[in-house]
């Protein structure tokens, strides 16, 4: 869970943030700190919306590159040419 004090230095920063909530970047958030409280963060996005996220998401500045953990693979997976419905 991220720390008031950063959440405070991102929005007296004005600290663009990339919000991760699952391995898809297509599904990450956008936007600045506009407040927080003991469960959730407000963020303004782009279009001046207001989304209220959870606490427990991983919250970095847009910049940054995105952890590998939190990546989608890489690997394309070959099929093996058989299926279970050839027999």
């Amino acid at each position: 869970m991220i720390s008031e004090e950063q959440l405070d230095q991102y929005r007296i920063d004005s600290t663009l943030l990339r919000v991760i909530r699952d391995v898809s970047p297509r599904n990450d958030v956008r936007g600045i700190v506009v407040a927080w409280d003991d469960e959730s963060v407000l963020i303004r996005k782009k279009n001046r919306r207001v989304v209220k996220l959870a606490r427990s998401y991983v919250y970095q500045p847009y910049g940054d590159e995105r952890p590998p953990e939190y990546m989608l693979p890489q690997d394309l997976i070959e099929p093996d040419g058989e299926s279970e419905d050839d027999e």
